[in-house]
């Protein structure tokens, strides 16, 4: 077995992030191998999006002697092997599509880390063949020429992960992806997810519903109050039960062939 093979791609212990005097979150022991799926689940407020932030080193926990996040075994990483490895989609990046610009253009300038080509770059025609490869891999090339205001939510919200997809991450982090879409949104996003989890990339989701939670993630992570309320195969997770204590709110859960489901206990 190789070190690449042991060494887990994160690894958290004792991790304490503090806002204004108060801990906001606190990860006593957590490790994500290589190529391994996890959700995180719970209210909000809870803490999930800190988390994230520890693992994409936005935010820093508090120091001690025995650095608390450990990037394939390194306290003090590259930032930008970081960067390299990591792709980030969420409601809020959506948020900030407000150009008209061409949808192959959005996916070029993931490559520069921009929403569409900076200004006196030049883009060879291998960018552009790489931008149509990742628009393949999601099946809409057909949206490579229309200007990207005219989409739909959820083909913005595919359109942004080909933007990640085209620097090839090992890792794809979604945050809240299906906020604000509909159903056909929805199912598209998620067979995106299932598309990428099949690929070997590591699949790190964030979300209040279960809905969200794809077959091929097997781990789930329960964050509530700050604190890792509990962590294991979503199996023993995902149940009324410990639904409804992580929500305080009587809850009852479905499953259907790896899909679960959530609603209230109003009865």
């Amino acid at each position: 077995m190789t070190a690449s093979q042991t060494t887990p791609l994160f690894q958290i212990h004792e991790a304490s992030v503090v806002r204004a005097g108060r801990t906001i979150l606190h990860v006593g022991d957590f490790k994500l191998g290589e190529g391994e799926h996890v959700a995180l689940l719970g209210p909000n407020g809870a803490g999930k999006s800190t988390f994230i932030q520890l693992l994409t080193r936005e935010v820093f926990p508090v120091w001690r002697e025995e650095p608390p996040v450990l990037f394939r075994g390194a306290a003090r990483p590259q930032l930008s092997e970081v960067k390299r490895t990591l792709g980030i989609v969420s409601s809020t990046m959506h948020d900030q599509v407000r150009v008209h610009l061409p949808v192959l253009d959005i996916v070029v300038g993931g490559l520069f880390g921009t929403l569409g080509v900076p200004l006196r770059t030049e883009v060879s025609e291998a960018d552009r063949a790489l931008a149509m490869d990742a628009l393949e891999r999601l099946g809409i090339t057909e949206l490579a020429g229309r200007d990207v205001m005219t989409l739909s939510t959820g083909q913005v919200r595919r359109v942004l992960v080909a933007r990640e997809l085209i620097r090839d991450p090992q890792v794809l982090i979604f945050d809240e992806p299906c906020t604000g879409l509909d159903p056909e949104g929805m199912y598209h996003v998620r067979k995106t997810m299932g598309t990428l989890a099949a690929e070997g990339r590591s699949v790190v989701l964030v979300t209040h519903y279960p809905e969200d939670i794809i077959p091929s993630i097997g781990r789930v992570l329960l964050i509530k109050g700050g604190e890792v309320f509990a962590d294991g195969p979503k199996e023993d997770l995902l149940t009324s039960e410990v639904m409804s204590e992580l929500f305080d709110v009587p809850l009852v859960v479905g499953e259907a062939d790896g899909w679960y489901s959530l609603r209230g206990a109003y009865a």
